[in-house]
This record gives C-alpha cells, structure tokens and sequence, in this order.
C-alpha cells in the first residue's frame, strides 16, 4: 500500500520503487517471492517539494532575463513583435504565444531527453569518479559565470538562429533560437539544471521543470511585447547584470557542492554545502561592491546575501546539535546465526550515499533519540551497495529482492522476514517506531 506522509509517498512491499530507484541497481530485477507483482512502471514521487523546485525554476527563469546575454535583447525582441504585428492587438498576442512556444519546445525537449537517458545516472553516480566530474564540470561553468572565461556559441550557428523570418513561424523561430543566442549566459544554468533532471531518471519531471523555466525566460518578453508603450520603464543596463551573472554562477556552485557531497565522509559534504551558502551570501550581499543608481537594488543584494548566510548558518546548526545515531553494524552471515540464537529481530538496512532519501533517513529518523533507544532491542545492520560490483551485496541484493535504495528488510525473532513491514522510501521517526514495535515483542509490550 502506499502511504501519504506529506513530503513523499512510502512505497511499502508488493507495491514497488518508483521507476529511478529500481533502475539504480547494477541487479536484474527477479520474482517477488511472495509472487505478487510490482508496478513495471511507477512515477516518482516528489510531493509537496515539487511546487517548491518549480517555483525556484520559475524565479530562475525570470533571473535569466537580467543577465547581459539575454537583458540587451528585450528591446529588439519587443521591436520585432510591435512590426510584425501593425496595429492588430490580437495578432501580437499570438505571435508572443508562438514566441513562448518555441521556447517551450526547446527547453523542454531538453528536459524530456535528460530525464528518459537519467535512468542510467542511478548506476553512474555508485561511481565516484562520475560524481567529481559532474561536480568539476559544473564549477568549470560556474567560473564562466564568475568571467574567468567566456562560453561561446560556434559563429555559424550564431547566425543561423539571428536570421529573420516572417510571419507566426518567425516569432516561433525566434523562441527555438533564444537559446542559442543567449547561451552564453543561460547554458552553464541550463546545463546544471540537466544534470538534476538526469538525476531524477523522470521524463514528466524533465519536461515540467524546462517548461516552467520557458514560462519564467519568456514571460517578461511576452508581456513587454504587447505592453511595449513600457519599455522605456526598465531600468538601463549596466554592472547590476554582472551582479545577477556571479549570483547564476554561486548557484552551479552549489550544484557542484551538491553532487561531490556523497563521496565526502559525513560531516565534511554537509559542512561544504554549508560553506558554499555562507560565503555565497557573504559574496552576494556585502563583498560584492557592485552599484547602481536605485535603492532596491541594495536591498535585493542584501536579502539574498541573507539568505545564503542564514542557510549556511542553519546547516551547521542543526549538524552540531545532532545527537547519537544508531549503532550500524556490516553485514555477515555469522551475525544472522547469533541474532537468530538470541532471539533478536533484525533490520537491514539498504543504502547508498548517492541516494538523498537514504541520507534524509539516516540524518532524521536514525537519529532520533527514540529510535536509537529502541534500536538497542534489534540487531541494526547496514548494507553499503554505493561501491557497486561487491559480490556479497550482489548476493544479498538478490537474496532479499531489493530493486532499489533506500530498502529496510526486517526479519523477525525466527529469521523470517515480515515483508508487510518492508520500507523501500523515507519514513519519520514515528513511523519507524511503530514498525518497530510491530517486529519486536518487548517493543510491542513497551508501546502497549
């Protein structure tokens, strides 16, 4: 059955992984032992942290249009619609909507290849290696932001995407080629972006998360387009675009500090993204000594500074008030036996560093202090499977049918699983808990 917790769905046992988690193991994928048959094809799920991640991709997309590649082509853009169009309202709104569309499809048709080829990036990130190449890829894009070196567009290309051309496929011409032309500033963001829709393996996400980053790019353009007698209200170019591009460039940083984190031991991955929040903020808010001649932009420089400064500062917070965890041990066949001569229930636990609900159980449910307590009545083992090609977890994999990360097996006081009570996603303390007390008895009396 699934389960709603708020922040995701729980997959438990037949039901099945959504479609990136079983397509993260290096393992062929066999019969359930109970013979009933899981979903061959689930979504993720991403819960109320979906909204959250479009809203930011949408404020990212309204951003782009201030940075120097994209900001010195409103004019001409609006130009273009106002001669195409004459005197006819109607006809301007629908060239801004075929303006919109192109863009549409470019971007998204970007998004749907990166989340259909993101199915392999589950096995590719068990690599570390993959893992600090992405990380160095992004930074090396970051320092293009930061103007250490310019991206450019081959000029050819260039050309062809400037070429006018009539009538609606003209303003749809225009929205395919923006990207091109504007590259430069919005690729290394865009590139970025790719990198986690690859890693979410889901196409529908792929294609939502560019289309509403279309939406935010091409916005402000379609608007000023049939509202052009406003155009002379934006404010002039000058070195507040630069500003925008270096906060663009603290972003892919992040990034980077995102992907290189599961081959750091904890805390060091945690402690570099705080890092990169506080000196981001630092950097953007107060460090930065770009001016310009209106007073709201300060307070925009300032706010965002305080942002990434409260983020930094929270993280190391709430990693240094981090109490106990519970007291994993490896796996072996050996430990089994004597569990099963004491009368113990066991939890395995499945995991891998490159998997974020794995990371979010063991930094929020594993470390509660009642499970912790509670894990003293069981026998906790973990199985690290990030390495990938060990042939004992190969073995294990099988031998419990686990098609994916997290996966919690819970074997009874008999050494018998009770595959009702299997986990295959994040649960919170409380839940834990109960799944506890269901497969110990002096945790059950002690609930009761």
């Amino acid at each position: 059955m699934a389960v709603g917790l708020g922040y995701e769905r729980v997959y438990r046992y037949p039901e099945g992984f959504p479609d990136w988690r079983e397509r993260s193991l290096p393992v062929a994928s066999t019969t359930v032992a109970s013979g009933a048959e899981q979903d061959a094809t689930p979504m993720p799920v991403f819960g109320w942290a979906l909204p959250i991640a479009l809203v930011a991709v949408f404020v990212g997309g309204l951003a782009l249009n201030l940075t120097p590649c994209v900001y010195p082509l409103i004019p001409i853009t609006v130009s273009y619609f106002g001669g195409r169009a004459g005197k006819s309202k109607g006809r301007l709104v629908v060239h801004g909507i075929c303006y919109l569309a192109g863009l549409v499809i470019t971007n998204s048709t970007l998004g749907v290849v990166a989340g259909l080829t993101g199915g392999m990036m589950g096995a590719l990130l068990q690599s570390p290696f993959v893992l600090a190449g992405m990380a160095a890829i992004l930074f090396a894009l970051a320092t293009s932001l930061f103007g250490l070196w310019e991206m450019r567009m081959p000029s050819g290309l260039t050309q062809v995407a400037a070429r006018s051309h009539g009538g609606y496929f003209g303003s749809l011409f225009m929205g395919l080629a923006l990207g091109v032309v504007a590259a430069p500033c919005i690729g290394p963001f865009v590139i970025g972006l790719l990198a986690l829709v690859a890693n979410s393996g889901s196409a529908w996400f792929g294609f939502v998360v560019f289309f509403v980053l279309s939406l935010g790019l091409g916005l402000p353009l379609f608007v000023l387009a049939i509202s052009s007698g406003r155009l002379d209200r934006l404010p002039r170019s000058g070195e507040w675009m630069l500003w925008v591009r270096r906060v663009m460039g603290w972003l892919l940083v992040g990034m980077a500090a995102y992907f290189v984190r599961p081959i750091l031991p904890e805390p060091f991955g945690l402690l570099l993204i705080a890092t990169v929040a506080l000196v981001a903020g630092a950097r953007i808010g107060w460090l930065d000594r770009t001016e310009t001649g209106f007073r709201s932009f300060a307070w925009l420089r300032r706010g965002l500074g305080a942002v990434g400064v409260v983020l930094g500062a929270h993280l190391i917070t709430a990693w240094a008030v981090m109490g106990p965890g519970v007291d994993w041990q490896h796996y072996s066949d050996e430990l089994l036996v004597r569990a099963g001569e004491e009368g113990r229930p066991v939890i395995i636990d499945f995991s891998a560093a490159w998997c974020t609900p794995c990371r979010r159980l063991e930094a929020d449910t594993f470390h509660d202090s009642k499970v912790v307590e509670a894990s003293k009545e069981l026998v906790m083992i973990k199985v690290d499977v990030t390495g990938g090609d060990i042939p004992l977890h190969d073995r294990l994999l099988r031998q419990y049918d686990v098609r994916g990360v997290p996966t919690l097996v819970m074997l009874d006081d008999q050494g018998k699983e009770r595959h009702e009570l299997r986990v295959v996603d994040f649960v919170p303390a409380e839940e834990m808990l109960r799944l506890m007390g269901e497969l110990s008895v002096v945790l059950k009396g002690e609930q009761l």
